[in-house]
């Protein structure tokens, strides 16, 4: 129970206030829409660019922590992809975007503050590693998959889905905060102090505003759809895809920190993301917006399960 108040409840307590204040204390919806962009197109990628910048890459870009991760998140996708097909009898694409939910969990908002909370701000190396490849990642996964599926029957143009992906991947402010990271790391590019210092000030103003705008757009959301496919994607997301990183931990033996981190990063609701990407080829849509409202609340028990028996 201590875990839950001290380290848990607090982060949604910020998401309840973000929802109480948009339905119910006139923070209007552009507002929130306007703090989402902020958190999305600003802050985060402030905080992933010193990330990354400042990471040692050798250390913390450990190949078995990743290929734990994101065979189990992989892994999840097929799961998910397979349950909308065979088991709901939905068409390819609305079975993958039941997948994607699936599969991009909400590593910025929910996955950093939950690990930062309970084990400390030192603790987030191996977040930030998983993290840095997480809407590449995803994005090739799920584009792919659509546009495989699209172009049934008329020819599959790999040059052309290999565009789409690299479009989506070009406009993404993440991406360029990581891309820019990255460069700063491998050229021991100094940052003009002032600038970095300004850039500090952005992350330190980042999750707080992040999960207060996440409590105001869960408002927009109603549940919606196929309530029997939203809880598969919540089985999937909350409980498969955690133990599923238990289990292949065994053959990679992550260190403690390294396995907290993937554990909990993988046991958070999907990112809003899913709907976007739903919103992006109009299939499931409804689906989506329920799986991410109701698995956010479900994270609160997850996440807490899973704390109470990590090492």
């Amino acid at each position: 129970m201590g875990s839950l108040v001290t380290v848990i409840l607090p982060v949604f307590l910020l998401i309840g206030a973000g929802y109480v204040a948009t339905r119910f204390a006139n923070f209007s919806q552009s507002a929130v829409d306007g703090l989402m962009k902020f958190t999305q197109n600003f802050a985060f990628p402030c905080l992933l660019f010193r990330a990354v910048a400042t990471i040692d890459l050798g250390e913390e870009f450990h190949l078995p922590l990743l290929a734990t991760y994101y065979a189990a998140a992989f892994s999840c996708y097929v799961l998910g992809f397979a349950a909308g097909r065979f088991i709901f009898r939905r068409d390819v694409q609305d079975s993958i975007v039941i997948g994607f939910c699936c599969l991009f969990s909400n590593t910025l908002m929910l996955g950093l503050p939950i690990t930062e909370r309970a084990f400390g701000v030192d603790a987030l190396a191996p977040n930030y590693a998983i993290i840095a490849i997480h809407a590449p990642f995803c994005y090739t996964v799920g584009i792919a998959s659509m546009e495989a599926a699209r172009a049934s029957g008329s020819g599959l143009n790999i040059f052309g889905i290999a565009a789409k992906i690299g479009r989506q991947m070009a406009r993404n402010p993440l991406v360029i905060a990581l891309f820019l990271g990255f460069i700063v790391n491998l050229t021991d590019f100094q940052v003009p102090g002032p600038l970095m210092d300004t850039i500090k000030m952005m992350v330190a103003a980042s999750v707080p505003a992040a999960l207060f705008a996440v409590g105001g757009v869960m408002v927009q959301y109603k549940i919606e759809g196929d309530l029997r496919v939203v809880l598969v994607v919540c089985l999937i997301t909350l409980v498969v895809h955690p133990s599923l990183v238990w289990l292949f931990n065994g053959a990679s033996n992550l260190d403690t920190g390294q396995f907290r981190s993937a554990l909990i990063t993988a046991a958070v609701a999907p990112g809003i993301n899913t709907y976007v990407f739903a919103s992006i080829y109009d299939r499931a849509k409804r689906i989506a917006a329920s799986a991410v409202l109701i698995t956010t609340a479900g994270s609160l028990f997850s996440v807490w399960f899973w704390l109470t028996i990590l090492p």
